[in-house]
């Protein structure tokens, strides 16, 4: 005779599935019939399979769970004889089910106050009814096979089932801590960074497409704030990641966290990237593809009309290059480390950026960004000619090629830059921008063009940050500290920036400019940018003629000298230029570096102050005018801005140079070197020192002297440079002090010396 655990668990598993029944009823009705005395559609289900898909897979169900309970109800002894190690299978399963919708119902309480206490769970509730079912399905089939097996082998199979338990249990406990954090990060993420309380539970649809009218698709995963307006603003990203577990957790955390502040977010992916179809070719399709988005967003049911873009670097052009676009227009863009001027920022002072572009053409060939080594780009730097560095890297790359060849602003810059667009956008925009970051130079330019912009809510509105970052790095201090980390940054500043400009909610004002000032190591409020109080100091080049080594005697002062000096003199020879050692450049080994090895070479010249009596702020655009002669029909000049500590240690502040052609007489030419902004302080007993040699390898190519196409030449050859410093042909570096930091001028060092 059944036990009456037997007995009961028959009317339990029919009683389950009339639970399931009556929720496809339910659905149906509200998706068929228009019942609106039952919740709306959109509670109905958890977003991993919409209807009518959906309905298939409850049928089966449905089906399954009939054809289950008609062979216990007629004691068909099929589960005994054929199924019976799937049927114990199903307490296990049934039982990590539960668990996992129970903690998802708890996750979903504690993190959204508008889902408490049902609201948006009746997924959950009946996946609930399909676990127990689960593990009434399973009790059931134990209970039969239990009946059938003698006491011995019972206790045997008991032994084996506790050493499964057990690894089983181990690895459930894992991967449910695993799952658990999975879903509390985004709000976790949001609340240490921004210190915000998720507001809205989110449901993600993935793989949503439309194609360009050139036929290719252009993919997108779209998150969904529950339970907010029916007409959302939107927050834009278009990716050129590939799409691996990495990325897709990347695009998860910020899509999510967004969401739940009751954004609708849309992340997608550029041609040839994430998901979206076709070739991946830098710039070339961003402004029509980018305009298709708008139009395709216009046309959803969720969207408001307001839409914010983010992202920096190459997601930063993505949204340069739709900025003017009208209908919809952009209400608020966020860009990070990424200007309207590619040009500039790959030649600057006409040099060629090769240790970016070679850090960038990598990255096509590979996955993952970590792919791309510091070896990779210095096997593809180390020979001639420049055109085939990355042939020498990983592969010939059509549009590095592109950017090594286009050595002037030409039709090819023109299609990627366009032209002015900073003056032409029609939103306001929050700059963040890094003292080490390549694009910082022509950032500050999109600014200016910003603050001159004809609309006032342009340019009353947009704002600049300057923080201690390179491209997307954070920075080592020379004292051994770090700062504040620009992830983090990126994103939290974004949640205030989007409030005002897409929901209109009364956010503190916040000053035009914020800088964080080196060496005193704290952010600043500026309300413009330059900072119209910098006295522009000129410290003048003076040795005899020996300044090429550490014992030399290069200084700076206040006055040129007076009468005949001989010039400073060394030997420039590309194949073996100085190497680069810190610097605003893409990938590892950037930022601040210490310079003593560089500066003991003997083509490197280095003019030093004394030591400071007190702080000395330098902040604002540093230029250097040198004097220079070569014998070379075409070469170049470098200068570095240098910090150096009291201990001798030297570290790197600023530097540029100047690529063009002379008339090799040994006639001085004085030219302009733009070392670009910083802001740092010269703490009490440092020295200001200005390095000055011809090159700066990998960071920018080098130049063979040949007055050659550059990019195309094999066969340099070395060039004998002079630095001259007289009255009539001076040579000075010139500083933007600040006054307030610098209450003693720099007199008062210089009378010390």
């Amino acid at each position: 005779m059944p036990s009456l655990n037997e007995r009961m668990i028959v009317p339990l598993l029919w009683f389950l599935q009339l639970l399931f029944l009556a929720r496809d009823v339910g659905q149906m009705l509200v998706q068929f019939g228009g019942a609106d005395f039952l919740p709306p559609s959109s509670e109905w289900y958890s977003g991993v399979i919409d209807y009518p898909q959906l309905l298939f897979f409850q049928l089966t169900i449905l089906g399954l769970q009939t054809w289950v309970n008609v062979n216990f109800t007629q004691a068909s002894g099929f589960f005994t004889r054929r199924g019976r190690r799937f049927a114990k299978a199903l307490l296990v399963f049934g039982a990590i089910y539960l668990l996992v919708m129970l903690t998802r119902y708890a996750v979903r309480m504690g993190l959204y106050p508008l889902e408490r206490w049902t609201g948006g769970s009746i997924p959950i509730f009946f996946h609930w009814v399909l676990a127990s079912y689960c593990i009434a399905w399973g009790f059931r089939t134990r209970l039969l096979e239990e009946s059938q097996l003698t006491p011995s082998l019972i206790s045997q199979r008991r032994r084996f089932r506790r050493i499964a338990w057990t690894t089983i249990s181990l690895a459930a406990i894992v991967s449910y801590v695993v799952w658990v954090s999975y879903l509390a990060a985004p709000a976790f993420f949001v609340w240490k960074i921004a210190d915000r309380a998720p507001l809205h539970a989110v449901r993600a649809e993935n793989g949503q497409s439309f194609e360009t009218a050139d036929g290719v698709r252009l993919v997108a995963d779209v998150y969904h704030p529950i339970r907010a307006s029916a007409r959302r603003p939107t927050i834009l990203v278009r990716l050129n990641y590939t799409k691996t577990a990495k990325q897709t957790l990347f695009a998860n955390l910020i899509g999510r966290g967004w969401a739940e502040q009751g954004f609708t977010v849309v992340l997608q992916g550029t041609r040839g990237r994430y998901e979206s179809g076709g070739e991946y070719v830098p710039f070339l399709h961003e402004r029509a593809d980018g305009q298709a988005t708008l139009r395709w967003l216009s046309q959803q049911p969720w969207f408001n009309g307001k839409v914010g873009t983010w992202g920096g670097s190459y997601f930063g052009y993505t949204q340069w290059a739709i900025a003017d676009n009208e209908s919809p227009a952009l209400s608020a863009m966020y860009i990070y480390e990424s200007s309207t001027d590619f040009f500039r920022t790959l030649y600057r002072g006409g040099a060629f950026s090769l240790k970016s572009a070679l850090w960038w053409a990598n990255t096509v060939h590979f996955e993952s960004f970590e792919e791309v080594t510091p070896e990779l780009v210095e096997r593809g730097a180390n020979g001639f000619p420049v055109i085939e560095s990355d042939d020498r890297s990983v592969a010939d790359v059509g549009f590095y090629n592109d950017w090594a060849s286009h050595r002037q602003r030409d039709a090819f810059w023109h299609h990627v830059d366009g032209t002015g667009r900073a003056s032409t956008t029609r939103a306001p925009v929050l700059l963040l921008a890094g003292w080490y970051d390549p694009f910082l130079q022509t950032q500050l330019d999109d600014f200016k063009a910003l603050v001159r912009h004809p609309d006032a809510s342009i340019s009353t509105q947009s704002r600049l940050v300057i923080g201690p970052w390179g491209h997307a790095k954070n920075l080592i201090l020379p004292d051994g500290g770090t700062t504040t980390n620009f992830r983090f940054v990126s994103i939290a500043s974004s949640f205030d920036w989007f409030d005002d400009h897409l929901k209109g909610r009364d956010i503190a004002t916040s000053a035009p400019v914020k800088i964080f000032v080196m060496g005193e190591n704290r952010w600043r409020d500026e309300q413009t940018w330059p900072l119209p109080r910098a006295v522009h100091t000129k410290l003048f080049l003076q040795s005899d003629g020996n300044a090429d080594a550490p014992t030399g005697n290069g200084q700076l002062a206040l006055e040129p000298l007076l009468g005949a000096r001989p010039p400073d003199v060394y030997t420039y020879d590309p194949r073996n230029p100085v190497p680069t050692r810190g610097g605003a450049f893409m990938g590892p080994g950037t930022a601040i570096q210490q310079q003593n090895s560089i500066e003991s070479r003997p083509d490197v010249l280095s003019y030093t102050s004394g030591p400071l009596v007190e702080d000395v702020e330098v902040t604002g655009y540093i230029r250097a005018t040198l004097a220079v002669s070569t014998d070379a029909p075409s070469t170049d000049f470098t200068a570095k801005l240098v910090d150096v500590h009291p201990d001798g240690s030297a570290y790197n502040i600023a530097d540029g140079i100047l690529r063009r052609s002379y008339d090799t007489s040994d006639q001085p030419m004085s030219i302009t070197i733009q070392l670009g902004a910083t802001s740092n302080v010269f703490k009490k007993g440092h020295r200001i020192r200005l390095d000055v040699s011809s090159s700066n390898f990998p960071l920018f190519d080098r130049n063979p002297n040949t007055g050659t196409r550059i990019a195309y030449e094999t066969n340099p050859v070395a060039a004998l440079q002079k630095i001259h410093q007289t009255v009539s042909t001076p040579s000075f570096i010139e500083l933007p002090v600040i006054p307030e930091k610098s209450r003693v001028p720099l007199i008062r060092f210089l009378e010390d010396q």
